[in-house]
């Protein structure tokens, strides 16, 4: 059982998902490997209103959709670690991009956020964000920030402070899709719901199984409950 809350940090390589992790824990922080894997873990703490908080800094990728062993670690986080809060770290230069893996983490749980990291660098470019736009077409809080200046680091502990304690509720739209497909999905994620028992979004796991995903069919055959995706 948990003693303190868990956030993970997820975002594509490059967008200063790192420094924030380092600006948020500072010296409170560790690394090692994941188990079974080369790939790097680091994890560390803050405290902020009297409460401990716990930041787990995902593998830097570009989708959730395990075609690579970063982004499998970074998809069996999100999905069996069931953090308290997920911040997707974005450029607030190229968000076209970037928001791919936002609508993707936004498929597997509500309890998100966005960081609109490197806003410094977008000032320099003279780009204009209206980041309570944003916010409103993604249904979730976008926190612009410049960690590497320490900008918008108390406003995004304050993000975070209010998805953790209720306060705020993040609410991103389902993506939709055809006719024929949303069909499919919407019965196969009925079946799906008493089978899964809470630890997957039955939606997400009935569009990964049309999609032929090995991995989570292995983990719906083996009746979903507890264990890990196979690696």
């Amino acid at each position: 059982m948990r003693t303190q809350p868990v956030v993970a940090l997820a975002g594509n390589p490059n967008t200063g998902k790192s420094t924030v992790f380092n600006a948020l824990t500072g010296l409170n922080q560790h690394t090692g490997n994941w188990p079974g894997k080369t790939v790097q873990k680091s994890w560390g703490t803050y405290r902020h209103r009297g409460r401990t908080v716990t930041v787990v800094d995902l593998p830097g990728t570009y989708s959730l959709l395990a075609g690579s062993p970063e982004e499998q670690v970074a998809r069996d986080f999100l999905c069996f670690a069931a953090p308290d809060v997920t911040v997707v770290v974005v450029d607030a230069t190229c968000l076209e991009r970037n928001l791919n893996l936002v609508l993707q983490v936004g498929e597997i749980t509500p309890r998100m956020l966005v960081c609109l990291n490197l806003m410094d660098e977008a000032r320099r470019r003279g780009m204009r964000i209206d980041a309570a736009r944003l916010a409103e077409e993604l249904g979730v809080p976008v926190v612009p920030t410049a960690a590497r200046r320490g900008e918008g680091l108390h406003h995004l502990k304050e993000a975070i402070d209010g998805v953790l304690s209720g306060a705020v509720r993040p609410a991103p739209p389902p993506l939709t899709y055809d006719a024929e497909l949303e069909a499919a999905v919407q019965l196969l994620a009925a079946e799906l719901a008493p089978l899964l028992g809470g630890s997957l979004n039955p939606r997400w796991a009935a569009l990964r199984l049309l999609d032929g995903d090995e991995a989570v069919t292995a983990y719906v055959a083996s009746s979903g409950r507890g264990r890990a995706l196979p690696a």
